[in-house]
């Protein structure tokens, strides 16, 4: 018989029931899934990936299947961030109870700006999670976040027109992500999210041609998890502030993992493409594992490994 676990954490001051958390783009707006289950069992929700200006999203084919993963060049399809306020987020809300992520993308500083702040105005909204891992169109195309000077950049940008937390997801897809994960901290960032996904390529043999239409895309999925896991353990020992872990977590003892290497919360994202109740059964199982491992509070075990 396993006896009660405590399995709530907080963020900055947010309270989350359980430290399960579905990724930005991989559970769309949260709406799409409550008619498979009850989402109140989740701690938080990380919405889908949100712009100034609607986007229609890459030219198909977006997915490649891969060996323990996948790769997505889906675009940051979605319908423009007032059209999120004033449709999307109230439909959540009528169906999840819990705290709210937004997850903003942009291709500017000034697009950055403006969106957060307008989406620091909702009431629904509990962090602000900020990706840096889209082209600077100032800067020849490069990803904002593949930079310190950028990412801080953005950082600070965001902060003076914000009052909620704010974290920084970051991209793996440099050379050392300490570097830039300190930045963000120095420039004002509550937390940090990673990792992002990795950059990756199939071809088909048949066809002679790359898979997807934009020829790479996002990897990710269950074959990373040694990288995500990886970089949290190494961001965690250079930084003060709070981590969401994510990338290729689909188990529970992962998310025990990811806690050991110092997140506080962990997101779930291929794995919800694979089997829609991913993060419902983590939500079930980790009480077992913890039970298993002998602990008590989840709290206890963030960032025990050094």
């Amino acid at each position: 018989m396993v006896t009660e676990k405590n399995l709530s954490v907080e963020l900055c001051g947010v309270r989350l029931t359980n430290p399960i958390i579905p990724a930005s783009g991989t559970f769309g707006f949260g709406t799409e899934m409550a008619t498979l289950y009850d989402l109140d069992v989740l701690g938080a929700i990380s919405i889908k990936g949100t712009t100034r200006e609607a986007r229609f999203g890459n030219p198909t084919p977006r997915i490649a299947e891969c060996n323990a993963g996948l790769i997505n060049s889906v675009g940051l399809q979605n319908p423009g961030i007032d059209k999120v306020i004033s449709t999307e987020l109230p439909k959540l809300r009528a169906c999840f109870h819990n705290p709210i992520i937004a997850n903003i993308s942009g291709f500017s500083i000034d697009e950055y700006v403006e969106c957060c702040k307008k989406i620091d105005r909702e009431e629904q909204v509990a962090i602000i999670e900020v990706n840096v891992s889209c082209p600077n169109v100032h800067n020849g195309g490069m990803a904002f976040g593949t930079s310190a000077e950028s990412a801080a950049h953005v950082t600070r940008a965001v902060k003076a027109v914000t009052t909620k937390p704010v974290f920084i997801k970051l991209s793996p897809n440099v050379t050392d992500i300490t570097s830039i994960a300190r930045a963000c901290e120095e420039a004002g960032a509550d937390g940090l999210t990673l990792i992002n996904t990795l950059l990756g390529m199939r071809i088909d043999t048949m066809r002679r041609r790359p898979v997807v239409a934009n020829k790479m895309g996002g990897f990710s999925g269950a074959a990373i998890f040694p990288i995500a896991l990886r970089m949290v353990y190494q961001v965690a020992n250079a930084c003060r502030i709070p981590i969401i872990g994510c990338g290729g977590v689909s188990s529970a003892n992962d998310v025990i993992e990811m806690m050991m290497a110092g997140a506080t919360a962990v997101q779930v994202g291929a794995e919800n493409l694979r089997n829609p109740f991913a993060c419902k059964e983590l939500v079930e199982t980790l009480p077992a594992t913890m039970e298993q491992l002998k602990i008590e509070n989840l709290t206890d075990i963030i960032g025990i490994v050094k």
